[in-house]
Formats: C-alpha cells, sequence, structure tokens
C-alpha cells in the first residue's frame, strides 16, 4: 500500500478516534517521558516540535506546549486534519506524506505515535536518518513502533478497512540510530506481550550544557 492509500484508508475510519470511548491517555505517558530528556537551552518558547501522523484528537499538544515548544503535526489523511484544524485553527498542521515531506526547520522534539509502521518498509530508513538529521542538537526522537525480531511487513483488516504494516525489528531500529549518532534513552515494550514498542533516541548536544 502506498501510503495515499493508508491516507484514504484512515479517512474512512476517522469515528474511531472521536468516539467517547476512546481512551484519550494513549501514547501520552510516552510524550512525558520523552520530553523529559529535552535539555533547557531548548524549552525557552522559540524551538518547535513536529508530531507526525497527529491524527485528530489534538491529545499530545498540552503535553507539548507544557514544555514550551511550539506545537506542529503533519497527517497523511485529510479527514483526520480537519477536525485536528477545526479544534485548534491557530495551529499549523501539514496534510503530507513524511517521507517526501519538506521540512520547514529543524526541530526540538519529533515525534510519530502508531503511524511509522505505515511507511513502506524500504522507506524507513531513509526517513529515519532524515528525522535524525531535522533534530536540533540535545533534540529527542519519540516513536512507536513494532518491536519484531526480524524486518518485515504485512497488511490487516483489523480496524476495518485494509491498512499496511511495517518494521525494521527492533535491533534494525537501534543499530539505525546508533549509526545515525543518537544515543538511545528508551527501549519499552509497553503494551507487553504485544510486541507495541516505545523508542526514545536523542541528538548529542555538542557543547551545550543541558
Amino acid at each position: 500500500m502506498t501510503p495515499e492509500q493508508t491516507g484514504k484508508a484512515y479517512d474512512s475510519i476517522t469515528g474511531l478516534w472521536t468516539r467517547p470511548e476512546f481512551n484519550s491517555e494513549n501514547g501520552t505517558s510516552s510524550y512525558r517521558h520523552a520530553l523529559a530528556f529535552l535539555p533547557s537551552h531548548l524549552l525557552n518558547g522559540t524551538h518547535f516540535a513536529l508530531d507526525i501522523g497527529c491524527g485528530c484528537t489534538n491529545r499530545f499538544v498540552p503535553i507539548i506546549e507544557d514544555k514550551k515548544l511550539v506545537y506542529e503535526g503533519v497527517d497523511i489523511s485529510n479527514n483526520m486534519l480537519d477536525i485536528a484544524r477545526k479544534s485548534l485553527p491557530e495551529h499549523t498542521f501539514y496534510y503530507h506524506d513524511i517521507c517526501s515531506f519538506n521540512f520547514p526547520k529543524q526541530y526540538a522534539f519529533i515525534s510519530a505515535w502508531d503511524s511509522l509502521w505505515h511507511v513502506p518498509l524500504h522507506q524507513q530508513e531513509a526517513l529515519l536518518v532524515t528525522l535524525c538529521h531535522q533534530l536540533e542538537a540535545g533534540g529527542v526522537l519519540m516513536f512507536s513502533c513494532g518491536g519484531v525480531d526480524e524486518a518485515g511487513c504485512h497488511t490487516n483488516q483489523a480496524m476495518g478497512p485494509e491498512v499496511y504494516y511495517a518494521s525494521l525489528g527492533i535491533n534494525g531500529y537501534v543499530s539505525l540510530l546508533v549509526d545515525a549518532g543518537m544515543f538511545i534513552r528508551h527501549i519499552n515494550y509497553d503494551q507487553y506481550p504485544e510486541q507495541h514498542t516505545v523508542i526514545i533516541a536523542q541528538k548529542p548536544c555538542l557543547n551545550t550544557s543541558p
């Protein structure tokens, strides 16, 4: 599946995230944990955060803004973004495939909650390297992924429409991030025994004291 096809699939199931029974706490503790690694020089109100696959709930926005970061979101689902924009019209949201996204700036924090796994397997390595490069010194990257042993991909219809999932495998992600010069700060199988995994990595601060 292409990212555009994934976006259309999510267009058809946006209501899953607007139901009263949706768990609005999903992922919030991981965002708080990741943001806690940011050094003080990035928390002065002039630095930005990019939320990849931001969806429609905007539940991560206050957590990010509590750290005095300027929030931006990007998603491939038009319907998701329509809802997000109506809720927060003063915020910046981009409709784009993240693999071909023209990053407008560097970011102090980049997150991809339950979205990176929709990126085609053959594009994930290049995308992750790009995300590392787009971080400021001391910046933090946090994403969830399939913590499987081997790289692979598949589709399923668990949410209704057919949706694509891919993973580089836990060692694949760690090796790539280390090779990109990142420090691994945290790995957590947060829904064990399911393979849902959270990885937090940080770009070196160079000579800037935290």
